[in-house]
């Protein structure tokens, strides 16, 4: 990781955002709206609560979703954790010499409005989400 970098979320992966939400509503979370993010083929929507991190609650829309294989592996459980960065071409850029793989080039989010995003991965961290 850098120094620079700050934390935002952590992304679960769930089989129903609705399911999965209830159970936080329960505790006090707030769910945002959901959005289809055609470009990742997910639904995501966000749950927050005051002075607690963000939970991005992703789920496929459809067997091709890139989801459905981490809920294969693991069912619903946490899978990435997101820093915001500046410029994500430099924090990419610096992560590869530290032998993280992107795992596509930077794209528009759009349950982010429309920030770039990229993931990578890193066998002794697991995967990662880069938010500029």
């Amino acid at each position: 990781m850098l120094k620079s970098f700050v934390f935002h979320h952590i992304g679960y992966a769930v089989r129903e955002i609705a399911v999965t939400a209830a159970h936080y509503q329960e505790a006090g979370w707030t769910l945002s709206e959901e959005v289809i993010d055609p470009i990742q083929n997910v639904r995501i929507a966000f749950l927050s609560r005051p002075d607690t991190p963000l939970i991005e609650l992703v789920a496929p829309v459809d067997d091709k979703s890139p989801v459905v294989q981490t809920l294969e592996k693991s069912g619903v459980a946490p899978y990435h954790v997101c820093y915001e960065v500046e410029d994500i071409q430099e924090a990419v850029k610096q992560l590869r010499q530290k032998r993280y793989i992107p795992l596509f080039k930077p794209v528009p989010a759009v349950a982010l409005g429309n920030r770039l995003i990229c993931y990578l991965y890193n066998p002794e961290v697991g995967l990662i989400e880069l938010l500029q």
